[in-house]
């Protein structure tokens, strides 16, 4: 099996490569929301002024000393989610091109020709998004932009934290979307519902605004969205600790739950069309 997966591994590497503009693409889009949206959506300014303001911006960005850097980690849970949603296309135009009826022919395992894809795949969403975080960060240095500020000293715990929760969050929507790839037979119907599915999970998670300024309502789905999940526990570990229910241990435990569910449902979706017929 070993064998196996990383031949689909090294397959998904020669696909991605040979395409420059893609590569390109996870590079420039992250930098141009944090430089486009980031720097001109200043929730800041729509504060009062004065010391009574500073309390509520820290209030409401949940300990992140502005929202710019509140807004920068949660890019982090945006560019893995976007980047994700391409997961299932190269299946399909294998399935178009007839080259999945003779990889699936092969006597291969079928766990290794899902596991390979899955784990490039799971690594081109999550790349960009550390690609975003170091940006973020770089823009401290550069006049006249805002950059993202953490606190002087994140515990090795709280970066191994930090990197779990986004390998997490990249593995379950790249394996929910790759699923797709492999039930569906139409560009138009894959690109219907992972564009259906892409804002529903995007706005119902705090990863863009804070969890003050929705209805009671929205905030109770907010709670248990994984994208809300991985961002809590990043931003607990970068800024200071204040106005969040749980420690990051207890949101990373509701990450594997979310991962093993929707890694599992990707295994049954997909199961069909791994089948030699």
């Amino acid at each position: 099996m070993y064998r196996e997966f990383v031949t689909v591994l090294r397959r998904e590497y020669l696909k991605w490569v040979r395409v420059p503009i893609w590569v390109a693409s996870a590079f420039v889009v992250p930098v141009l929301y944090l430089v486009l949206f980031g720097q001109a959506f200043d929730l800041d300014r729509l504060f009062p002024a004065g010391a009574s303001g500073s309390v509520y911006v820290s209030r409401a960005l949940l300990g992140a000393p502005d929202y710019f850097s509140y807004f920068a980690v949660g890019m982090v849970a945006f560019v893995t989610l976007t980047a994700s949603l391409y997961s299932g296309t190269g299946v399909l135009f294998d399935k178009q091109l007839g080259i999945h009826q003779r990889i699936v022919a092969t006597p291969a395992p079928r766990s290794a020709l899902f596991a390979g894809t899955l784990a490039f795949r799971a690594f081109s969403a999550a790349w960009p998004a550390f690609l975003a975080f170091g940006v973020a960060l770089a823009f401290t240095g550069v006049p006249g932009l805002v950059g993202l500020s953490v606190r002087p000293s994140v515990s090795p715990l709280g970066v191994g934290e930090i990197l779990l929760a986004e390998a997490l969050l990249a593995l379950m929507f790249t394996a929910l979307f790759l699923s797709f790839g492999y039930v569906l037979d139409s560009n138009e119907a894959y690109f219907g519902i992972t564009t259906l599915l892409n804002l529903p999970i995007l706005f119902t998670s705090n990863a863009l605004f804070p969890e003050a300024t929705m209805p009671a309502w929205l905030q109770s789905v907010t709670a248990y969205n994984p994208a809300s999940l991985a961002v809590n526990v990043m931003r607990e570990n970068l800024f200071a600790t204040r106005g969040y229910p749980y420690p990051p241990e207890v949101y990373l435990l509701g990450l594997l739950g979310w991962a093993a569910a929707l890694v599992a449902l990707a295994l049954y979706l997909s199961a069909r069309s791994l089948r030699v017929r």
